[in-house]
């Protein structure tokens, strides 16, 4: 890599500000298997804020990694879903790193300790 690969506006630093926030890629994640209502991801992921899963949610519409779609109907319905980028992050690094923790997590947590 080239020295100038990582200024502070790089592509680098970009695409780890992804992981930046802890539930990103959570969220990510819990979207992998396709559209889900807010009520939804909420109750697949547990143990996330309703304020937490509104900034994560603003956050990776923005990176332009979910869609929303606001469905025209009584109630109004709202699913989030990935776009072709966020699926290539959750089926290429994210699949990546969830190989990695499995085959070192045991080594990571013991260190730590």
């Amino acid at each position: 890599m080239d020295r100038d690969e990582f200024v502070a506006d790089c592509r680098v630093r970009a695409a780890t500000d992804l992981f930046a926030h802890t539930w990103d890629p959570v969220v990510l994640a819990a979207l992998a298997s396709g559209p889900r209502r807010r009520r939804d991801l909420r109750l697949a992921i547990g143990g996330i804020r309703d304020k937490v899963l509104t900034d994560a949610l603003r956050r990776l519409l923005a990176y332009g990694l979910i869609d929303r779609r606001a469905h025209a109907e009584a109630p109004p319905r709202v699913e989030y879903a990935l776009t072709g980028l966020g699926r290539s992050l959750v089926d290429g690094p994210m699949r990546a790193l969830g190989r990695w923790a499995i085959e070192h997590g045991d080594q990571l947590l013991d260190a730590e300790r």
